[in-house]
């Protein structure tokens, strides 16, 4: 069914998290049940618990959930590949939504999964604690252009000295802006007034990809530097550059980057496109990234794979 010169795998980011994600898959194909308990006993609590079980409040958390995300992804991508069994198939290239760049990395052969899982870990604590030391918030607008938000924030920005700016450009008609609470604030107002269809405060206290970040992005940085990356065997698309990681060079300059740059989803499955990918399979929780597709690229087909039925229609 699926091509390997024209299919694309990609990988969510936080936001996707929600509980019960993965336990259908866990309970039918051991792979993942197996990548459940490897994580659990690499983090050496039940992640696995509490992404089947919850709490979600307790999921939701920046250091639960980016290790949640990384593991089910991980866990959806093995399940498949074992229902294909010997059938080789390696993506045209690989790409994921913020957290989701760092599955990509694994799912590439780039970063190993018990290393990917202690850089994801590392990730959410950093940006839990930068939540705390430098607090803000985001918020989604929808149906302006990129151009008109980019006046809002600057608008806001100069009426409270404060810091907006977009972090998420996730398709034509939604994007993501993240700044401190009063400014924050003042854009959502100024949003509404250039004609937003909605403005929409997501249920998060940090401010993703944004300079707010910047009391942990060196902190980040080197821990990506110290992990022993590999070149990757099918190319990855990055977030910060919408543009082709082939190199380990080019993989640690990107992580570098990543939390105090914009997602440029847009521009990235632009690129995906521009390359002949006409297919999508999602992997990990819900369907987000496939929701966004057709916002993007009007003939392209996604898949989402999350539950044994994801994989039942793909085999």
């Amino acid at each position: 069914m699926l091509d390997q010169a024209t299919t694309a795998f990609v990988f969510p980011g936080q936001g996707s998290q929600s509980v019960g994600m993965g336990a259908a898959l866990a309970a039918q194909c051991p792979v993942a049940r197996q990548t459940f308990e490897e994580a659990d006993d690499l983090l050496g609590f039940a992640l696995s618990k509490l992404c089947f079980e919850g709490p979600a409040e307790t999921l939701t958390e920046t250091i639960n959930a980016q290790p949640a995300l990384y593991v089910a992804g991980i866990a959806a991508m093995r399940s498949l590949y074992t229902v294909w069994g010997d059938t080789p198939f390696q993506p045209a290239c690989v790409a994921g939504h913020s957290l989701g760049e760092l599955t990509a990395l694994t799912a590439a052969g780039a970063l190993s999964f018990p290393d990917g899982l202690k850089l994801v870990r590392r990730r959410g604590e950093l940006m839990q604690d930068a939540g705390q030391h430098s607090p803000g918030g985001m918020a989604a607008l929808l149906g302006l252009d990129r151009e008109a938000v980019e006046v809002v924030c600057t608008e806001a920005a100069k009426a409270t000295e404060g810091i907006v700016v977009i972090a998420n450009d996730n398709c034509p008609g939604q994007i993501v802006i993240a700044g401190d609470e009063a400014t924050l604030a003042q854009a959502i107002e100024g949003a509404t007034a250039a004609g937003a269809r909605r403005a929409v405060r997501l249920p998060v206290t940090i401010a993703s990809h944004s300079p707010l970040m910047t009391h942990v992005a060196d902190e980040f940085r080197a821990a990506a530097e110290a992990m022993p990356f590999s070149a990757p065997v099918v190319p990855i698309i990055g977030n910060t550059q919408a543009s082709q990681l082939t190199s380990i060079e080019e993989i640690c300059a990107e992580l570098g980057n990543q939390l105090i740059s914009p997602v440029r989803w847009t521009e990235s499955v632009q690129v995906m496109k521009g390359m002949g990918i006409t297919t999508y399979v999602e992997f990990g929780s819900k369907n987000v990234l496939t929701g966004l597709l057709k916002r993007i690229d009007r003939e392209a087909v996604g898949y989402v794979v999350d539950t044994p039925e994801g994989i039942e229609a793909l085999k």
